[in-house]
């Protein structure tokens, strides 16, 4: 079970630091002014934050609260 969540773990910190790499790209390369690609990988990567990070699905669970 920990093993597994640490594998997800790196998985989830390898697929942000690819994101990011393309977010820089983007800014970097395209015209300004063009910002709906930049918010798109933003919320792609807010939730994979809070989905794996944040735990925030644990809070629907039966009995679950922090």
């Amino acid at each position: 079970m920990e093993a597994s969540r640490l594998k997800t773990g790196w998985v989830v910190g390898g697929i942000l630091a690819v994101l990011t790499i393309i977010e820089y790209f983007i800014a970097v390369e395209m015209p300004k002014g063009n910002l709906v690609p930049l918010a798109v990988i933003a919320v792609i990567k807010g939730w994979l934050i809070v989905q794996y990070f944040m735990h925030i699905q644990d809070l629907w669970k039966q009995g679950g609260h922090h």
